[in-house]
C-alpha cells in the first residue's frame, strides 16, 4: 500500500511540472511576449492586390555593373603589374571610400548583354570614359529601369488606377497607369508607364524614352526605341522579386532579363530625404564655362592635385 501512495505522488509531481512548464512555454510573461508592431500592415489592399505601399530599395551592385564583377577602380589606369589597374588621378584621394567598384554577382541572365558589335564598341568606349559620361554624375534622371537599382530608396504609393514612384535621387518620379491614358507627345527620361496585375503580380510596359540614360556605370547604354517591361512579385510582405526585360533593336542583338530582389525598409522613421545634387555637381560639368576658374588646387595630408579645365569637344557656347 505505501509503495502504491508513493507511485501516486511521484505522478502527480511529475504531471504538476509538465503542466507548469506547459504553461511556460504556452504563455509567456509579459515580459517575454512578442511585440506587435501598432504600424503592422495589411499584406493586401482593399481592393485585393498585394500592398506594396512603403519604401523600398535595391541591395546589390547593378548600378556599378550589371554583370559578375570583380573588385576594380572606379577610374583606372595601368599599374606594375599586367592587367591590374590603380587608381587614376580622378579618384585617387577618395582610396576605398570612392575610388573602387565593389564586388558583385550580376543580375543579367545568362551573365551577358547581346549587344551588336557597333553597340558593344560604344559600351567599352562609355566604359573608359565613364567619368565624363554617365548621366548619373551629371545629377540627371536616372531612366528606368536604372532608379529601380540605384543604392538609394524609392517610395511607392498605390492607388486603384495609378501607382506613384517617388525615388530620393534627384527628385526623379514616374506613375504607372492602371487605367487608359494618352501617351506623352514626346520622349522623356523616365519612359511612359502602363500596369496592370496577372495575379500578385504588377507588369509595367514602358515606352517613350528618350536615349540619354544609362543602365549602369559601366557604360550600359540604350536608344530610344528602348522597351521595359518590369515585373514585380512579393516573396514576402517585405521582399519583392523585380524582373525586367530589356529590349531595344537599335542597340541589342535580342531582348535580356535581369532578375533581383527589392526590399523594404522597415525602420519606423523610413522616410524619402532630399537628394538635391544639381548645385554641387555644377561646377563638374559647367565649370569650364566661367572666365575665370574657381576650381584650381587640392592638397591633402599626402596628395596635391591641380586641377585644368578642358574645353569639352564642340562645346560652342564657351568658344565665342
Amino acid at each position: 500500500m505505501r509503495s502504491r501512495k508513493n507511485l501516486i505522488s511521484v505522478l502527480v509531481t511529475g504531471i504538476a511540472a509538465v503542466a507548469a512548464w506547459l504553461c511556460f512555454v504556452a504563455v509567456p510573461s509579459t515580459a517575454q511576449a512578442p511585440k506587435v508592431s501598432s504600424t503592422a500592415r495589411a499584406t493586401r489592399t482593399p481592393d485585393g492586390h498585394p500592398n506594396l505601399n512603403g519604401i523600398w530599395q535595391a541591395m546589390n551592385t547593378a548600378n556599378w555593373d550589371l554583370l559578375a564583377h570583380t573588385t576594380r577602380p572606379v577610374v583606372g589606369q595601368p599599374g606594375v603589374y599586367p592587367n591590374v589597374q590603380v587608381l587614376a588621378a580622378p579618384v585617387l584621394a577618395l582610396g576605398a571610400a570612392g575610388g573602387i567598384v565593389p564586388p558583385g554577382p550580376g543580375v543579367v541572365e545568362g551573365d551577358e548583354i547581346p549587344y551588336k558589335s557597333q553597340a558593344a564598341a560604344q559600351k567599352k568606349d562609355n566604359a573608359e570614359h565613364w567619368l565624363d559620361r554617365d548621366p548619373e554624375a551629371r545629377c540627371y534622371m536616372p531612366g528606368v529601369p536604372r532608379a529601380m537599382y540605384m543604392p538609394y530608396p524609392f517610395e511607392i504609393t498605390q492607388g486603384t488606377n495609378k501607382i506613384m514612384m517617388a525615388f530620393e535621387v534627384n527628385g526623379a518620379s514616374r506613375t504607372i497607369h492602371l487605367d487608359t491614358v494618352d501617351p506623352p507627345p514626346a520622349d522623356t527620361w523616365m519612359g511612359f508607364s502602363v500596369g496592370h496585375w496577372e495575379g500578385n503580380t504588377l507588369v509595367i510596359d514602358s515606352s517613350h524614352f528618350n536615349d540619354r540614360t544609362w543602365f549602369s556605370r559601366s557604360g550600359d547604354f540604350h536608344s530610344d526605341a528602348l522597351h521595359v517591361v518590369e515585373r514585380l512579385t512579393p516573396m514576402t510582405p517585405d521582399a519583392l522579386r523585380y524582373e525586367v526585360t530589356i529590349e531595344d533593336s537599335n542597340v541589342f542583338t535580342r531582348p535580356w532579363k535581369m532578375d533581383m530582389m527589392l526590399y523594404r525598409h522597415m525602420e519606423p522613421n523610413a522616410r524619402l530625404m532630399e537628394y538635391k545634387c544639381v548645385e554641387l555637381v555644377e561646377e563638374t560639368f559647367l565649370g569650364h564655362l566661367r572666365k575665370k576658374q574657381l576650381v584650381k588646387h587640392w592638397e591633402g595630408d599626402t596628395i596635391v592635385l591641380d586641377v585644368t579645365r578642358k574645353v569639352p569637344e564642340g562645346d560652342k557656347l564657351y568658344q565665342r
